[in-house]
């Protein structure tokens, strides 16, 4: 294995038409965060982006879109940091390739990752733990999707329709838009950063290069990556935005918010019941949640799959004091994990200062 290590804007129209083809060789990489579009946008507003070009010879076999974080000596992290939803090396099925020699042929010390896609068996050693990430499947379309819904929870269902019928009574008729306007993503992103303040979280959307990011790929209208919003209306009223990314079939959420005035109607649960009917009847077959999908997500989904967390570290004075560092961070987090009373205060100590959503989740 070869690798050479290019900016996503250097891609070439041969490059970027092999990568689709590796895409459609392996369906399990038809996600839109691993298309070549999307690695080329966020470069042109993340100047630390990268592709790492696996060679066999005169062959291109991979890709493998990554962000160096220089202020960390040589860490690298996914493309557009631990906002990316989908995470791996794109690359020919039986092509051999080695973790740790990729990461440090891309002059990484150390590669974090936190939404791995199955089937990634190089990285495999490299796996902290797993988590379940929720997918609604309307491959046989959305009233074939319901009725399982219904059978398996039934009672949530009743509740999710009683809801609907309350919000039409009291402030319009309930009903979904799936455009590429960018109003209500203007107002979504509002939500978004209101939301943040309120749970004193790091604000995402206070950093201009996200939303301008969204922005870029709302207008992107590609087979393999365009932007999507879908949004519930209780008559003019916006109740519920999200906007996600889809390649084909396959729709991946991403940000989702809500108007405070609609909290009682359980804007959340309405927003994936009409997102599944509205795309369904598009030519979505398939909706991904990601991982930490709120509870009501749980009912609503067909099944999960599961996604890696995990660093590869290299062979090197960089790499191995990363390691060291880790080793430290992880067993004061099975500390924590051990001991459900220090577990809960350090839960309200993290809520009141906001200093790191990610480590909260993490303990």
């Amino acid at each position: 294995m070869h690798v050479h290590t290019i900016h996503p804007g250097e891609l070439g129209p041969g490059e970027i038409a092999r990568w689709h083809e590796i895409q459609q060789a392996s369906p399990g990489y038809g996600n839109p965060f691993l298309s070549p579009e999307f690695a080329i946008a966020v470069g042109r507003h993340r100047p630390d982006s990268r592709v790492g070009v696996l060679m066999d010879g005169q062959s291109v076999t991979g890709f493998f879109p990554f962000e160096i974080r220089k202020r960390d000596f040589g860490v690298g992290v996914p493309l557009s940091g631990w906002l990316s939803g989908c995470q791996g090396v794109v690359h020919l099925p039986g092509a051999p390739w080695d973790a740790r020699e990729l990461v440090r042929s891309c002059g990484l010390a150390a590669w974090k990752f936190d939404n791995l896609i199955p089937g990634q068996a190089p990285f495999k050693p490299y796996l902290s733990r797993t988590e379940a990430a929720p997918i609604i499947d309307v491959t046989d379309g959305f009233a074939a999707y319901y009725a399982k819904v219904h059978v398996k929870a039934h009672q949530f269902c009743r509740e999710l329709e009683r809801k609907s019928r309350k919000l039409s009574r009291e402030a319009g008729e309930v009903h979904m838009v799936a455009d590429t306007d960018a109003k209500p993503l203007s107002q979504l992103t509002d939500w978004k950063s209101g939301q943040y303040r309120r749970s004193n979280r790091f604000d995402k959307f206070g950093q201009p290069w996200l939303r301008e990011l969204l922005e870029e790929l709302l207008v992107t209208d590609t087979p393999h990556l365009s932007g999507l919003v879908t949004t519930v209306y209780a008559g003019t009223e916006r109740v519920s935005i999200q906007f996600g990314l889809r390649a084909g079939s396959v729709c991946e959420g991403w940000f989702t918010a809500y108007d405070l005035r609609f909290s009682k109607y359980s804007p959340g649960m309405l927003q994936i019941r009409h997102m599944a009917e509205s795309l369904a009847a598009i030519g979505i077959t398939e909706i991904r949640m990601g991982k930490g999908a709120s509870p009501y997500a749980q009912e609503l989904k067909s099944h999960d799959m599961f996604v890696g967390e995990g660093t590869v570290y290299t062979r090197t004075p960089l790499g191995v004091a990363q390691l060291a560092r880790a080793a430290g961070r992880q067993h004061a987090l099975d500390t924590l994990r051990g001991h459900p009373g220090i577990r809960r205060t350090a839960g309200r100590v993290l809520r009141r200062t906001g200093l790191s959503s990610r480590l909260r989740d993490r303990i």
